[in-house]
Parts: C-alpha cells; structure tokens; sequence
C-alpha cells in the first residue's frame, strides 16, 4: 500500500505519490519570473533556499488555480530523468494545487494505463476508478518541458 495526496483540477481527481511530497504549505506570494511562462508562478523562499513554484492548473488548463483555502503549495522532490549527473540532481518544486486536502491509500499497482497518448502532458500517468471516477497519477520528473527546466534549474557547467 503506497498514500497519495490528492487534488484536482476542474472536476477531475490527480493523485502524487507521497513519497515525492517533501511538505504541503499553505497559499504564498511568490515573486514572478519575466520571461517564464504563464504557468510558472514564481519563486518562493521555503528554510532560506529559493523555490520555484509552478501552478498546475494553468499548466493544464491555461487558467490559474483558484486561491481557496483548499489550495496549496506543495513542495515535491523534482529530479528530472538524465543522462548526466548534473541534470539528474534533486531540487525542491513548488506546485500549485487546487483541493489538495485529501489522501489515497492504495495500492500503486491498481493504477493502470490509460491508452491514451498524453502528448505534451507527459507528465499524466495511469489511471485508477473508485467513488470519486477516474483518478490519474502525476509524475513529478516529467512535469517540465527542457526549456523551462533549463530556466528554473540552470546547470553549473563545471570548471
């Protein structure tokens, strides 16, 4: 058995793993990036280290997260997939979840494929049914697209 934190998007269930969860905050303020897109909310400071924050709405809808008292900022170990150590390296994410006040506990396999191709959604994962209707997973290290992982997290080249 694995938790999950829940939240959605619309009417729509997501589920991230717990184990990618590093903290689930209250709404912050957060100080924009010119040039980011839309969907990048900022940079927050979380235990003195900066923090770049994302809103997963807009990312899939094009419209931001509603600020509600359910929704959240939730930080997630990001480590996007690489070939090189440099780029394989773990960073703090910041995510903006609308309803993210609930947990699944289940089994991971009972998650399956949904046989639909995600396209630039990459992110989207298999799918689990249960009273809520389909619930679909979010893969963290497939969240940001190459340009904006180079924006947010920029190599050091070594010297």
């Amino acid at each position: 058995m694995a938790l999950f934190l829940l939240f959605r998007i619309g009417s729509d269930y997501y589920a991230l793993d717990s184990v990618e969860v590093a903290e689930v905050l209250p709404l912050g303020a957060t100080k924009q990036i010119p040039g980011a897109p839309a969907w990048v909310s900022g940079i927050m400071v979380r235990h003195g280290r900066p923090v770049p924050v994302i809103d997963l709405t807009a990312l899939a809808t094009g419209q931001p997260a509603t600020a509600r008292t359910s929704t959240r900022t939730v930080l997630v170990h990001y480590r996007r997939p690489s070939h090189t150590e440099l780029d394989g390296a773990e960073h703090l994410l910041g995510l903006r979840l609308e309803y993210a006040t609930d947990t699944l506990r289940c089994d991971p396999n009972s998650f399956v494929d949904s046989g639909i191709d995600a396209g630039s959604a990459r992110y989207l994962g298999p799918v689990r049914h249960d009273a809520r209707g389909l619930i679909q997973r979010v893969h963290v290290a497939t969240l940001l697209p190459d340009d904006v992982h180079a924006l947010l997290f920029p190599s050091v080249a070594p010297t």
